[in-house]
């Protein structure tokens, strides 16, 4: 049987990072080998899971001399700055979902790549990835049709539209030879006049406790074709990463995106 894969949470007390936890205890693939805080916090030094009897606790910082195969960080810039740091001089894959980064971290992660295996994912849903991938095919087969970028959250959200409502918008825009910086649409009030032919909308719906929303509208001449992903449980997002770290381990040094590991699961299906 082959050996556990040896995971390292960076920002484990966080959102994310508890739902991390919460499925790889239970995970056969993976050995959880440190629980990465920022300094200060009221975590470090406490057991994970609340059990007094566990040696594994939680800890600011990096231990040299411990073997780790791969890092999860949904940290923070700052936090991702460090966990890259562990990772390129431990040659340690890096799974990262974290945003905000500023245009010197972002350089140090294109370096990086250079050396070590590095995945990065605006959202790590399975099911995103997919429409994502749809919505490319579908907007470069109906160039001439209208497209619009929906999108639900929680009225706690602060940023709009989403990370992964952009993320659409890129990959459409992208399908279409365009970008969004030339064709996206955020705002519309007043007498905007009409659409323009080639634009690609933005609308933004904030309430309740919705997780996550998203649907990308083709609206052609008597028809439209409707592309939507419904998040329920935020688990879903721990659940693609820890998959992605599973498959991220042994690979060659480079930059990797859920999209690879779609693509070589559906060559392993067809026959």
């Amino acid at each position: 049987m082959p050996s556990a894969i040896r995971l390292a949470i960076h920002g484990a007390s966080g959102r994310m990072g508890s739902a991390l936890l919460a499925l790889v205890r239970h995970d056969r693939r993976f050995e959880l080998v440190r629980a990465v805080v920022s300094a200060g916090s009221a975590y470090d030094g406490t057991p994970l899971f609340g059990e007094l009897s566990t040696s594994l606790r939680y800890a600011h910082g990096w231990d040299a001399a411990q073997a780790i195969d791969v890092v999860v960080d949904f940290s923070g810039p700052e936090g991702l700055s460090s966990a890259l740091a562990y990772c390129t001089q431990h040659g340690v894959a890096l799974v990262t979902g974290t945003t905000g980064i500023d245009p010197a971290l972002d350089a140090r992660l294109a370096d990086a790549q250079k050396h070590i295996p590095v995945l990065r994912a605006a959202n790590f849903s399975l099911g995103v990835a997919v429409l994502a991938r749809l919505l490319r095919q579908a907007a470069a087969a109906l160039p001439d049709w209208d497209l619009e970028i929906i999108e639900t959250h929680h009225g706690r959200k602060e940023d709009a539209p989403s990370g992964t409502a952009l993320a659409l918008g890129h990959a459409a825009a992208q399908a279409r030879g365009t970008t969004l910086e030339k064709d996206g649409v955020y705002v519309r009030e007043g007498r905007p006049g009409a659409r323009r032919q080639g634009s690609i909308g933005f609308a933004v719906v904030r309430g309740g406790d919705v997780v996550g929303e998203h649907t990308a509208l083709l609206l052609g001449q008597g028809e439209r074709v409707e592309l939507s992903h419904r998040a329920t449980d935020r688990s879903i997002f721990a659940r693609g990463a820890l998959e992605a770290a599973a498959w991220l381990v042994g690979r060659k040094p480079g930059a990797y995106a859920i999209d690879d590991l779609l693509l070589e699961r559906q060559a392993k299906a067809v026959p």
